[in-house]
């Protein structure tokens, strides 16, 4: 239940979507999605309600910016998951509202005395563990075929599973050409949260069930390849300053050569930091695909920008740490030899331009052979 305060007191309020889900999975609740039923965008900013965006009417509460969306119909209109005409009004009823959404379980609002509204049988579906379409309209908004994924890959080691007339839906969906018309940020975004969730496994799995992975990720649709790169990805860090889903999205492409690693993240327009971690991912993996030598661990360092930016070593060497431990301490100590060669002793010497830039090298190539051999 949750309490009505005075900006809300007489509106029809319902918490909606996720948080109800949540709270009925014993799942964390960690934001709240609220619809107003009867209200018009006039009365919310006579409460002190801030509209934001123009093409839904959304308000956020004056006190504690959470959303307040006012009860909607939508209407396919374009392509893409913008491609819709939006209809709010005091007579559109909160089964209405419900209607429009994606799935059963995302179709549950719940009144300030806790008495839920639950018109699609969305308790029903989360006892019996399935993520199933509300209607038809379900495949007007092909962004939908990647978050029943995602949401499979948070709720799968509970048993979750999709229908399989909402997977014969998603299929329909990605045979149709739609999922292309989606914008490589949201494809991304949806990706990323996947890849944060307990089995992210699973979101690939089920991409690659609906015909939808050929679409955004044509590099990884071949079985096998997928095969091998989901064993990858479960070598992610736990422990890392950077983020999971990017360790994981990292191993994932690890197995790909380095052409169809760059045309994924150009297709997908990942951020600069994530397509470089990847890049640098599979540099190490590289790496421990063959002997070490010092030639090859200066190369490394090198690729890594190691004497500019020695964080992104100290990462992968944490990644190292799973992949292969008996590696770990010879490439530490190399690490450290190779810091430990002084610039400015060169400097002292005489070396200036080029001839510094060799005599580092060839310095740094030698404080590395030295320690391999400890």
């Amino acid at each position: 239940m949750f309490q009505v305060d005075a900006k809300t007191q007489g509106l029809a309020v319902y918490r909606v979507g996720g948080a109800v889900r949540d709270e009925l999975l014993g799942w964390p609740v960690y934001d709240n999605d609220w619809v107003v039923v009867g209200a018009t965008p006039a009365i919310m900013r006579q409460r002190g309600f801030k509209p934001v965006g123009r093409d839904f009417p959304v308000f956020l509460h004056p006190d504690t910016a959470e959303e307040y969306a006012l009860a909607r119909t939508e209407r396919k209109s374009g392509h893409g998951y913008s491609g819709f005409e939006v209809h709010a009004s005091p007579d559109v009823t909160l089964e209405d509202d419900l209607s429009r959404r994606d799935l059963t379980i995302n179709a549950i609002a719940q009144r300030f005395d806790g008495v839920l509204t639950d018109p699609f049988n969305g308790q029903q579906d989360i006892q019996r563990r399935v993520l199933r379409h509300v209607s038809a309209a379900f495949s007007e908004d092909p962004l939908r075929v990647l978050r029943t994924a995602r949401f499979l890959a948070r709720y799968a080691h509970l048993g979750f599973t999709i229908a399989p007339e909402t997977l014969a839906l998603m299929r329909q969906v990605s045979r149709s050409g739609e999922l292309s018309h989606l914008a490589a940020e949201r494809v991304w975004v949806e990706t990323e949260k996947a890849l944060g969730e307990p089995n992210p496994d699973s979101y690939f799995t089920a991409l690659a069930a609906c015909d939808a992975l050929v679409v955004w990720w044509p590099e990884l649709a071949e079985k096998s390849v997928l095969n091998s790169a989901l064993k990858a990805m479960a070598a992610a860090p736990a422990n890392s300053e950077l983020p999971l889903a990017h360790w994981r999205y990292g191993l994932l492409v690890s197995v790909l050569d380095d052409d169809q690693r760059d045309a994924l993240a150009a297709r997908l327009k990942l951020p600069n930091a994530v397509a470089q971690l990847a890049r640098h991912t599979a540099l190490s993996k590289g790496l421990l695909g063959e002997p070490l030598s010092a030639e090859r661990v200066l190369h490394w360092l090198e690729r890594l920008d190691g004497w500019r930016k020695p964080a992104q070593v100290e990462n992968q060497l944490q990644l190292i740490r799973g992949l292969s431990a008996d590696n770990v301490a010879p490439l530490v100590s190399a690490w450290k030899a190779a810091q430990e060669v002084s610039p400015q002793a060169l400097l002292a010497k005489g070396y200036r331009g080029a001839a510094l830039g060799g005599a580092l090298r060839e310095h740094r190539q030698m404080a590395v052979a030295g320690a391999l051999l400890r």
